[in-house]
């Protein structure tokens, strides 16, 4: 008897689920591109309970015949491939024909469509066809999903909470509409609008009404290309950074992906512009020839192979790089909300929406917050919002960074020994005297360090240093880095190095915890950037030359700082990416105090 066995279509199928519908999420998003590639300008999802229950998508696009509608709910049926050369060059956000019978075969299916001559109704059950009936004409598709995983219901066990599901659902579609501009979206939980866009192709209008009118405000265009890519988009002032990436939206060819490459090339952009430990908010577009990436690597299609990719990464810094060198980088010292979308509930334990009764209060929780962040408040933001022209920053055109210049400060007092008080015919400034010497030290010390003729000074007693044998050996492959910046190393016994000089920047009477961290630095990383490990030294050495909050400084010295924090090239962050500067306009002051009215 043979062992060896073709499975059944329906088993095959609830396999393939398990790829391609991990979360309600997964649901929403292969309808949602169905619907797209139908042509579609208005789509609309429905959701109760955050999908758990039911899940409606409704298109206003070309729809399908009935032998069409009834084929779609079959393994690796699809409109969009038809050759092997098809698959590479693939134009359309499916392609592999298994997303619909995925779905049906772990919940209850409804798919109601009409092309111009007849409409179809269908109705599926755990991937059984139940019924095929004629209906009307109107205009488009509408599938209804409900009960998901209710014959595998282990899967259903693992469903996360219902606000998890929400916003996982929320962050999707609002990335699908920042894509598609030009469509309407509008997404609906349980009779409640959480997000609706017009669909007049105005994608700053759409940055609008998912991240508020202040986000909008700090956003600037960007556009760049070379011979294998073209990007666009948006990208926020540094000030505007996030606590996490999920504001990073990456599309290909409009195509929502993830890729950590690409979201390391766009904060490695923001380098001591924003904290480390923050990411800016970013639409970034990447058009290029469907030969040169590969859509076909998961079921969910979010992962995405790139040829020359670091054509594209050099790219990406070069246009970011540039257009942060054209801003005016001193925020200014006012209230703004932090929260985005999906951060707007990070106050709340996920423990407190796992049971399904709790659902009603969940979504009353999620419009309060939503509305608090998005309500529009007065007619001044009304009238921007209907006219599409939400308030940008103007941006000179071929300013570089090197030529603008802060206007020159005068202090008027220092608070708490760490915050000078300055003004000048633009405001009041506040400066952080840490932060403002670390960043004239930090491009001292890497001007030194990219000095080709750095001196040494020789030490009287040579210091040693040793290491475990793994960092010792990380070290030994980059002697000739360590000597180009000024040390000069010798091997020593096991897993020791006697250093006999050190360059001049290291100035502390006793050197060696200086030399240790950077040494440390080096050892980190089996392989690592030289520019980097330049860029981490200078600004360490920066950070421990430079005064401190409370140590005092008279109006002469701060003076004398100001003065050199003009001459920086970014004088508006440290090397870490907190910002120097902040600044209360005139009209700043005298709005809060009433000597002026709006």
């Amino acid at each position: 008897m043979n062992r060896i066995k073709i499975m059944d279509e329906v088993l095959a199928n609830k396999i393939a689920a398990g790829e391609v519908v991990e979360r309600m999420m997964n649901v929403v998003k292969e309808l949602v591109e169905n619907s797209i590639d139908a042509e579609s300008d208005e789509i609309k999802i429905e959701l109760i309970d955050s999908g758990t229950k039911m899940i409606k998508v409704s298109d206003n696009g070309i729809g399908m015949e009935k032998d069409d509608a009834i084929l779609a709910f079959s393994r690796h049926a699809t409109s969009k491939l038809s050759t092997l050369n098809d698959l590479f060059n693939i134009s359309s956000l499916g392609f592999r024909g298994e997303a619909l019978p995925s779905i049906a075969s772990i919940s209850k299916v409804t798919l109601k469509t009409a092309s111009e001559t007849k409409g179809t109704l269908i109705r599926i059950e755990g991937g059984h066809i139940e019924e095929v009936l004629s209906s009307d004409l109107q205009k488009g598709t509408d599938i209804t999903v409900t009960d998901i995983f209710y014959n595998t219901p282990v899967r259903l066990k693992y469903i996360k909470n219902l606000y998890t599901e929400l916003s996982n659902i929320v962050d999707y579609v609002s990335k699908m509409a920042l894509a598609y501009p030009n469509i309407k979206f509008t997404l609906i939980n349980n009779d409640r609008i959480l997000l609706q866009t017009d669909g007049s192709g105005n994608l700053l209008k759409v940055i609008y009404e998912i991240y508020g009118i202040d986000v909008s405000k700090k956003m600037i265009e960007i556009e760049g290309e070379n011979d294998d890519y073209f990007i666009s988009g948006y990208m926020s002032y540094p000030e505007m950074a996030r606590s996490n990436r999920n504001s990073i939206t990456i599309l290909v060819n409009k195509r929502v992906i993830r890729n950590n490459e690409i979201i390391k090339a766009i904060t490695d952009s923001y380098h001591t512009y924003i904290p480390k430990d923050k990411f800016p908010i970013m639409v970034l577009n990447i058009d290029v020839d469907p030969i040169l990436v590969d859509v076909n690597i998961h079921p969910t299609k979010m992962d995405v192979k790139f040829s020359k990719m670091d054509v594209l990464k050099d790219l990406i810094k070069d246009v970011i790089t540039k257009n942060l060198k054209k801003l005016l980088l001193i925020p200014e010292a006012s209230v703004r909300s932090e929260f985005s979308v999906n951060e707007a509930f990070s106050n709340y334990s996920s423990n407190d929406y796992k049971e399904r009764e709790d659902i009603k209060d969940l979504t009353n929780l999620f419009q309060e917050n939503f509305h608090e962040e998005f309500e529009i408040k007065d007619e001044d933001i009304k009238y921007q919002k209907e006219n599409i022209e939400v308030e940008q920053v103007k941006i000179e055109e071929n300013i570089d960074n090197t030529d603008y210049k802060i206007k020159e400060m005068i202090p008027r007092g220092i608070v708490y020994e760490t915050y000078i008080i300055a003004e000048n015919e633009d405001g009041m400034f506040i400066i952080d005297q840490h932060a403002a010497a670390e960043r004239i030290n930090y491009e001292k010390c890497l001007k030194t360090l990219l000095n080709s003729h750095i001196e040494k000074i020789p030490l009287l007693i040579p210091i040693s240093l040793e290491f475990p044998t793994n960092e010792y050996l990380i070290i030994k492959n980059n002697l000739d880095l360590l000597k180009d910046i000024g040390f000069e190393i010798d091997e020593f016994g096991i897993n020791t190095f006697i250093v006999r000089s050190h360059p001049t920047f290291i100035k502390d009477e006793n050197p060696k915890d200086d030399i240790l961290k950077i040494f440390q630095i080096v050892a980190a990383k089996e392989n690592f950037d030289k520019e980097k490990f330049i860029d981490h030294t200078a600004a360490t050495m920066a950070c421990r030359m430079s005064i401190k909050g409370n140590d005092y400084i008279n109006l002469n010295e701060a003076k004398y700082l100001l003065d050199m924090l003009r001459k920086c090239n970014n004088p508006f962050n440290c090397p870490h990416g907190r910002p120097t500067i902040i600044t209360y306009t005139k009209y700043d002051l005298e709005k809060m105090f009433k000597r002026v009215m709006d």
